[in-house]
């Protein structure tokens, strides 16, 4: 009985492995991961770098001597500082100078210009009324004219005891002068920059000439803020290279409010050249070049379908299909590399 199964054992195993012609030929579905195309947009863009500047600086120097006089800031209740932000006109060091204030005579000037004003009204009164002549008449305008010029000049040379902002903008420089010390005439007092706004050259391969211009919109960004995007237009575009570098410059506005960049930060520009909307917009790294063009895959029924495809606006990420492919296909943007046309796909998340 033992003999019996063993060889009946041994005809199975040689029935199942021996070389029988029957073989079965089973395809494995190759693992993709599948995205449906939607109309989408793209922007093509041209990238440089370089250092802001703020849109507008001035640094004031003493135009007399006197006493320092570090105002408070009405607004923080303390000495004015580096990083106040002030409005134009706003007093922010006062000179005292007793004898240049003396000199000045702004409240006699004052009243010799209203006597001169007076004067001038009675002699055009009486000159209606030909009680005066012509020469009578210029006369006391002449005077009245003299003794403005007079009460304005004087108003200047007050007006440099102090000193104001110039413009809306951030105190940047505050040179330290002990509360009562004499300045000199020419010595450096403050500095005031206005970076709400701010300015930006940036040099261009000489290849984009023609393609930037101005009016052109453009992103910019900064290591320190990397979340966050600032918004710039290209105002100046040079006409023409550079011979040495071959390139050109390009003047660029960027909108600051919040003061997140400041003077003198690195930073990169994209310069948008060209932009395209509601069209056909895929990865770029799911595009495979072959001897007969530009190729990616869709699923189809389970199966794998190689397109060759017509490409347009690109940029580092992105670009843009003209021909090739339809909306709602489904490409195929993982597990690509060892895809042939017609290979039979499974698709995972």
């Amino acid at each position: 009985m033992k003999r019996i199964l063993f060889v009946s054992a041994a005809l199975l195993v040689s029935s199942s492995c021996g070389g029988g012609d029957d073989r079965i030929d089973v395809e494995v579905a190759i693992p993709v991961s599948v995205e449906e195309i939607t109309p989408g947009s793209i922007e093509e863009f041209v990238t440089a770098t370089g250092t802001v500047k703020a849109s507008k600086e001035v640094t004031i120097n003493a135009e007399t001597g006197g006493e320092y006089i570090l105002l408070d800031n009405p607004e923080t209740g303390r000495p004015f500082a580096l990083g106040d932000i002030v409005a134009k006109g706003t007093k922010i060091i006062r000179l005292r100078n007793q004898e240049e204030e003396n000199n000045i005579r702004i409240d006699a000037r004052k009243l010799s210009l209203e006597t001169m004003r007076l004067e001038y009204e009675q002699q055009r009164s009486l000159y209606e009324k030909g009680g005066v002549t012509r020469l009578d008449l210029a006369s006391a305008e002449r005077s009245y004219i003299d003794a403005k010029y007079d009460y304005d000049n004087a108003h200047i040379r007050l007006s440099k005891l102090n000193i104001t902002a110039a413009f809306d903008g951030v105190i940047t420089s505050l040179p330290y002068y002990t509360r009562g010390v004499d300045v000199a005439l020419g010595a450096e007092l403050l500095g005031l920059k206005e970076y709400s706004r701010l300015q930006l050259e940036v040099s261009l391969p000489g290849k984009e000439l023609g393609r930037a211009g101005a009016g052109q919109d453009v992103r910019l960004m900064n290591y320190t803020l990397p979340d966050d995007t600032l918004s710039g237009t290209v105002t100046q575009v040079s006409p023409t290279l550079d011979p040495a570098s071959r390139s050109f410059k390009a003047m660029i506005e960027i909108g600051n409010p919040d003061l997140m960049l400041r003077p003198g930060m690195f930073v990169k520009a994209e310069i948008v050249v060209a932009r395209s909307d509601s069209t056909i917009v895929i990865p770029k790294d799911v595009i495979q070049v072959r001897q007969r063009g530009k190729t990616v895959f869709i699923v189809r029924k389970g199966a794998a379908q190689e397109r060759i495809i017509t490409t347009g606006l690109e940029n580092p990420n992105w670009i843009e299909v003209l021909d090739g492919l339809e909306i709602n296909d489904r490409l195929v943007v993982r597990g690509f590399e060892t895809l042939r046309n017609r290979s039979k796909v499974k698709v995972v998340r």
